[in-house]
């Protein structure tokens, strides 16, 4: 059975954005994940809270993607710059971004 990925709903806080995920591998066999994106990435970046469960949604699948036997993912997760970065350039490519001003913060 191929895994499955649930979008169960989201909480919003005063500081971030919790999108809540089941993540199923067989029937009986599932996981629960809340991945969290502060709220400040959606007023700091081009990015839309329309962008909210895909891009949280990236992020479970990269983490699911690195698990190896005997390490899982941890089931708190939290969406990064690099992350967003990662996600603009995907879904948003410079040619369509050419009129936003953001730009990441230099390390």
């Amino acid at each position: 059975m191929k895994t499955m990925i649930q979008l169960e709903g989201f909480t919003v806080s005063h500081t971030s954005r919790t999108y809540n995920y089941r993540v199923i591998y067989a029937p009986g066999d599932s996981r629960l994940f809340a991945v969290h994106i502060p709220l400040e990435s959606f007023r700091a970046t081009p990015l839309k809270f329309q962008d909210g469960p895909l891009v949280t949604r990236e992020r479970l699948e990269l983490e699911l993607g690195r698990e190896i036997q005997g390490a899982t993912t941890e089931a708190n997760l939290n969406v990064t710059e690099p992350d967003i970065l990662t996600y603009l350039d995907k879904h948003y490519p410079q040619k369509i971004r050419k009129n936003i001003t953001w730009l990441p913060k230099s390390s």
